[in-house]
């Protein structure tokens, strides 16, 4: 009885603190100051086509690196945590159809992911997206076939490199008196090209990297190569 009574007050609570949220919910008729600031720099100053890209990447620079030391932080716990503690974790039977339809399906995965973010500047996605896209066909490579072997070595060069020139090109712009993560240390281009934004691509494709890297070694590690 008491446990139903604490479920109970828990709901009425909860709706209690949502009700204000709903009942004094309008729709925007036109952007705040700050996010037309955000749209105009984008387009204007930035020519970037994606104004959460330039956001991410330039705006809040400095949070999308705390996000990236953060997943570092959780890989390495990971590796410490889980160090000579699983063995041989993935030992099912692996099927033929599935090793011979994982080797193309791999390589497309492959593409997309860098496609992903290689274009976060102009179309919807970003670093992190296609980090997690790579990271999902080295997953596939993992489970579909025995032979599967990813050197800890490449991983960690790739998850290092890519980490040092993100923030290589952001003391790049503070030493050229622009700004942290500025786009400007490279030539904007035109706008709507893929060779545009100035360094946004380049700085989303080394999140991409060191997103999918990071993220390969986990599953990696918890899979007890």
């Amino acid at each position: 009885m008491i446990k139903y009574l604490a479920v109970i007050v828990s709901v009425v609570g909860l709706g209690m603190i949502f009700l204000p949220i709903v009942t004094g919910f309008h729709e925007a008729e036109q952007l705040s100051p700050l996010a037309a600031q955000y749209v105009e720099g984008s387009i204007n100053d930035l020519e970037t086509q994606n104004v959460v890209t330039s956001v991410i990447v330039t705006y809040r620079g400095l949070d999308t690196l705390g996000e990236v030391t953060v997943l570092f932080l959780a890989t390495v716990g990971v590796g410490l945590l889980l160090k000579d503690g699983v063995k041989n974790r993935l030992t099912m039977p692996f099927s033929e159809m599935l090793e011979t339809t994982s080797s193309v399906l791999v390589a497309m995965i492959m593409v997309l992911g860098i496609y992903i973010f290689t274009h976060g500047h102009l179309t919807p996605g970003g670093g992190f997206q296609g980090g997690v896209v790579i990271a999902s066909g080295f997953l596939l490579l993992l489970l579909t076939s025995s032979e599967t072997k990813i050197n800890h070595l490449t991983l960690h060069l790739v998850e290092s490199l890519s980490g040092a020139a993100y923030v290589g090109i952001g003391v790049a712009g503070i030493v050229l008196t622009i700004g942290f993560l500025s786009p400007e240390v490279l030539p904007l281009g035109e706008f709507g090209r893929l060779l545009s934004a100035g360094a946004i691509p380049v700085i989303y494709s080394l999140i991409g990297l060191k997103v999918g890297s990071e993220l390969t070694s986990i599953l990696v590690t918890m899979g007890g190569e």
